[in-house]
């Protein structure tokens, strides 16, 4: 399984201290079936613990998500300032999610090789 961040969420992590482990066990919790939220195509809605406070007062991540291939993170938020994406919100999500997991591996690298994406370790 591959774990990558886009600019903006890598952004968002560093801002609230989230790290490569946090979201590494993320991942985890939804390779088991444990998925805070299925939103259709390849998009799920997973918690990750504040520091200290654990998941439900936690951040909110909007991953795109293949069981055993790879997951992108692209959108973070905390749910005291976010109750939840836009319907319009979602439709470009599932958009992402198919070009996202459409990419090969050449593709991908080249992503990385750009900055678009980061390759969480």
């Amino acid at each position: 399984m591959r774990v990558f961040k886009n600019r903006a969420f890598s952004r968002f992590a560093d801002r609230n201290d989230i790290s490569d482990e946090d979201l590494w066990n993320a991942v985890q919790r939804a390779s088991r079936g444990l998925i805070d939220a299925n939103l259709g195509a390849g998009v799920i809605k997973q918690r990750i613990p504040r520091r200290g406070e654990g998941k439900s007062g936690g951040f909110r991540s909007i991953i795109v998500f293949r069981e055993g291939d790879r997951a992108v993170f692209v959108h973070g938020f905390a749910k005291k300032d976010i109750g939840n994406i836009s319907p319009r919100e979602l439709k470009a999500l599932k958009k992402l999610a198919r070009i996202l997991l459409a990419y090969s591996d050449l593709q991908l690298a080249t992503v990385v090789t750009s900055g678009t994406l980061v390759e969480v370790r």
